[in-house]
């Protein structure tokens, strides 16, 4: 990314040149949400294009969407989230965590 550009309008316009929205009408892929934008860069950008979220929101925010949206998906995501548990969230056993993370999160849904 050069420097100067502002980082949200620039990921959502990677996520439009990666076809990230393709079943959605363009208009709706601007000026999205913050929570939205940080779902969407995590499922479907790249480390470096990521990497830029931290620049741009607080590591707790992008925490809380990540264990709300994308650790729920169990097995699907797994790989990633895995990943993601290393990498950004410093989990010493990180399956483990994704793990024990996706069931808190699926109970406390249930017995809401």
């Amino acid at each position: 990314m050069e420097k100067g550009i502002e980082i949200k309008p620039y990921l959502e316009k990677r996520l439009i040149e990666t076809y990230s929205f393709w079943s959605f009408e363009k208009s709706a892929c601007r000026n999205l949400s913050d929570w939205d934008l940080i779902k969407y860069v995590l499922l479907r950008l790249d480390l470096d294009d990521i990497n830029y979220l931290f620049q741009l929101y607080p590591k707790e925010k992008i925490k809380q969407v990540w264990l709300q949206e994308l650790v729920p998906q169990g097995d699907f995501l797994l790989p990633m989230n895995t990943c993601f548990a290393l990498l950004y969230f410093n989990a010493r056993k990180p399956r483990q965590y994704v793990k024990s993370m996706e069931t808190r999160i699926l109970n406390k849904r249930i017995s809401v």
